[in-house]
C-alpha cells in the first residue's frame, strides 16, 4: 500500500456534506498519516471555515447555485461557474492530485469535471435516494460511486456502485452515556419521554412553527422537548417561553453536544437531509421526518420515503406540519411498542464505518493506478 498519496476533496455548502467530507478525509489519515489531502468548497460557505478547523488547506471557488425563482440572475451564476471550471483546472493542474472525491456541493462539479477531463481518477459520494443532476452528469467518468441506499442503478451504471453509507460524525458514536446521564445533562426529567427537534444550525422554520403553536396551546408537561430552533427562530423562541412555566422544555440556537441530544432522546423529528438520516439510522432513533420543500429536486421527501417504505420512519410533508406533526409525535412517542418496532427498522438501515469504507475505496483505486 502506497505510504503516500495526494487526495483532493471537494463538496460543501451545508454540514451535510462537509461534515463527511471531513471524515472522509479523517479516515483517510488514520490509513495513511502521510496522505496529502486539500479540498476545494464554495466561497462564503461553511466548508471555509469548518475545513480548515479540522486541520485542513481549503481553495474557495466563486460557485454558487441556480436561482429557481429568477431566471434573469443566473447570468451571473453562469459567470461564476465557468470562473470556477477554471480556477478548478488550475487547482488540479497545480495540487497534481492521485484522485479526486466529490461530495456533492457547488464545489464538486467543477472540480470533478476539471479532474476527470486532466485524467485524474473521480470518486463520487452520493448522499440522497435520489441522485442529483451534477452527480448524475459526472458519473459516467467516475471510476466508483459510493451510495447509501438501494436501487441506485437507476441514476448510475450498476457496476460502479458500492454500498458505503454515508460518514457521520464519530463523536455521536458515544457508548459511555446512559439515557438518564444525557438527559440530566439537558436538566431534564429522566422519568419524562423526551422529544428532540432538529432542524440544522439555521433551524428549520415549519418544524419550529409547530414546536411553538404547540407549547403556546399546551398546559400538559408530560412529555418533555430538547429543541435546536437555530439561530434565525431563537429570539422568537425565547420570547415565548419567557411568558410561560416551561420547565420542560430546553431551547438552544445550537446543539454543542448532540451526542448527549440523541442519547437522551426517545423520539426525534428532524428534516430528512442525507447525513441526518445516516446518524438517526447509526443511533438507531425513531424519528418523524419533515423533508425541505426548498431543497433540489425534492431530495429530502425521496429520503423520507425510502424510510417510511420500510417502516423506519414517519413522513409528514412541510405542508401539514403545522396541523400534524406535535399531535402524531405525542401518539409515538407514548407507544412503546410503536417506538420499538421504528427502532428495529431504522437500525436495519444503518452502514457502519462509512468513511473507513470510502477511503479504501479511494486508496485501492490509487494503489492500482501507480501499478
Amino acid at each position: 500500500m502506497e505510504n503516500h498519496i495526494k487526495v483532493l476533496i471537494s463538496g460543501g455548502g451545508t454540514g451535510g456534506h462537509i461534515f463527511p467530507a471531513i471524515s472522509i478525509a479523517n479516515a483517510i489519515k488514520a490509513k495513511i498519516p502521510d496522505a496529502d489531502i486539500l479540498f476545494v468548497g464554495a466561497e462564503n460557505r461553511m466548508e471555509m471555515e469548518k475545513v480548515p478547523a479540522a486541520g485542513y488547506n481549503i481553495i474557495g471557488l466563486p460557485v454558487c447555485g441556480f436561482d429557481r425563482k429568477n431566471v434573469f440572475k443566473n447570468c451571473k451564476v453562469v459567470v461564476k461557474l465557468l470562473q470556477s471550471i477554471n480556477k478548478a483546472r488550475k487547482t488540479v493542474k497545480q495540487f497534481q492530485p492521485d484522485i479526486a472525491v466529490g461530495v456533492g456541493g457547488y464545489a464538486s462539479g467543477p472540480t470533478l469535471w476539471a479532474a476527470a477531463h486532466m485524467e485524474i481518477p473521480t470518486v463520487i459520494q452520493e448522499q440522497n435516494s435520489y441522485a442529483g443532476v451534477t452527480n448524475k452528469l459526472l458519473a459516467s467518468k467516475a471510476k466508483k460511486i459510493c451510495v447509501a441506499y438501494d436501487n441506485m442503478e437507476k441514476f448510475f451504471p450498476k457496476e460502479k456502485i458500492v454500498i458505503t453509507g454515508n460518514p457521520i460524525r464519530q463523536e455521536l458514536l458515544n457508548k459511555t452515556i446512559s439515557q438518564e446521564e444525557a438527559v440530566r445533562f439537558f436538566n431534564l426529567d429522566p422519568e419524562k419521554k423526551t422529544i428532540l427537534a432538529i432542524g440544522g444550525s439555521l433551524g428549520a422554520r415549519t418544524i419550529n412553527e409547530s414546536i411553538l403553536d404547540w407549547i403556546t396551546r399546551s398546559e400538559s408537561d408530560e412529555i418533555q422537548i430538547i429543541w435546536q430552533t437555530g439561530k434565525n427562530f431563537d429570539a422568537k423562541a425565547q420570547k415565548a417561553l419567557s411568558q410561560k412555566i416551561c420547565h420542560h422544555i430546553k431551547q438552544m440556537p445550537f446543539i454543542s453536544r448532540m451526542d448527549m441530544a440523541y442519547k437522551a432522546a426517545d423520539l426525534v423529528i428532524s428534516r430528512a437531509g442525507a447525513s441526518s438520516i445516516s446518524e438517526l439510522c447509526l443511533l438507531e432513533k425513531p424519528v418523524i421526518l419533515v423533508p425541505s420543500p426548498n431543497v433540489a429536486e425534492d431530495h429530502q421527501t425521496k429520503n423520507a420515503q425510502a424510510l417510511e417504505y420500510k417502516g423506519a420512519a414517519i413522513l409528514i410533508r412541510d405542508n401539514e406540519a403545522r396541523d400534524k406533526l406535535m399531535q402524531t409525535a405525542l401518539v409515538v412517542i407514548r407507544d412503546n411498542d410503536k417506538l420499538k418496532n421504528m427502532q428495529d427498522n431504522i437500525k436495519t438501515l444503518a452502514q457502519a464505518n462509512s468513511a473507513a469504507r470510502i477511503a479504501d475505496i479511494i486508496i485501492q483505486i490509487v494503489n492500482e493506478r501507480k501499478k
